[in-house]
C-alpha cells in the first residue's frame, strides 16, 4: 500500500508526521491519512516523491524501490540467513549459484550450522558415492562461497557442460587444479580442472549426518 511505502520512507529519514506535512505543505492529518490507508490516491504524490527522494512509482505500486530500501532488505536477509539458518539447495540450484540476494530462496528448508560462515552459506544432500568412505549419501555439507579453497579442500564446483553442481576433492600440483573423488572404486580416480569448462561454486566447511 502507497501509505505503508510513505510511512517507510519517512521513517528512514527520521521525519515526523508533522515536518513532512511541513516539507510539502499540507497538513498533518493528511499524511496521517495516507499512511493509514484512508487516502488511496492523494494529489501531493509528486511533492512526496521529491522529498523523501523516492520515484512516484515505487510510492504508487511498489516499482523501482530506492537504493537504501534495497541494501536495507540485503542487510536483513543477511541477519535472518544467520539467525534463521541456510538454505538447503538442490544440486541443479548450486550450480547456477548467485548471490543470496539474487536467489528466490524463500521456500527453502533452512538448517544451522555449529561452525562460523558467511551469509551467503548453503547446504546441499550428498548424492552418490563418490565422496565415501568419508561421505555418504544424504550427508548434509554447508558450502560457504567466501572461503577460499587450498588444495585439500572439498569444494562444490560447476561444470561447464552439466546442469548441476559436482562434490569432490581439490587437489593442486605443479600448478594444475584436480578434481578427485574420495571412493577409491569410482571409475574416474581424476579429472581436470580447467578454468574455462569448471569453476569453484563454494568451500565446504562442515559435514553433518542425520540419523533420524
Amino acid at each position: 500500500m502507497i501509505g505503508e511505502r510513505v510511512k517507510l520512507a519517512r521513517e528512514h529519514f527520521s521525519l515526523t508526521q508533522d515536518e513532512l506535512a511541513w516539507a510539502i505543505n499540507i497538513s498533518q492529518t493528511a499524511i496521517y491519512k495516507i499512511e493509514d490507508g484512508l487516502t488511496q490516491n492523494p494529489r501531493c504524490l509528486g511533492k512526496l516523491a521529491e522529498v523523501l527522494k523516492v520515484s512516484p512509482e515505487w510510492l504508487q505500486f511498489g516499482i523501482n524501490p530506492p537504493g537504501w530500501l534495497k541494501h536495507s532488505q540485503r542487510t536483513t536477509q543477511a541477519v535472518n540467513t544467520i539467525e534463521d539458518g541456510y538454505p538447503l539447495l538442490s544440486w541443479v540450484q548450486a550450480g547456477a549459484w548467485q548471490p543470496i540476494d539474487e536467489v528466490e530462496l524463500y521456500e527453502a528448508k533452512r538448517l544451522c550450522c555449529p561452525v562460523k560462515c558467511s551469509a551467503d552459506t548453503f547446504v546441499l544432500r550428498v548424492q552418490g558415492v563418490s565422496m565415501e568412505p568419508m561421505f555418504h549419501e544424504d550427508d548434509l555439507i554447508f558450502v560457504d562461497p567466501n572461503v577460499e579453497c587450498r588444495s585439500g579442500s572439498f569444494i562444490i564446483a560447476r561444470l561447464d557442460d552439466h546442469n548441476e553442481a559436482t562434490f569432490k576433492q581439490l587437489i593442486i600440483e605443479g600448478g594444475q587444479r584436480y578434481l578427485k573423488p574420495l571412493n577409491p572404486d569410482w571409475p574416474e580416480k581424476i579429472i581436470p580442472f580447467k578454468g574455462e569448462s569448471c569453476s569453484v561454486v563454494g568451500t565446504v566447511v562442515f559435514a553433518g549426518r542425520v540419523f533420524t
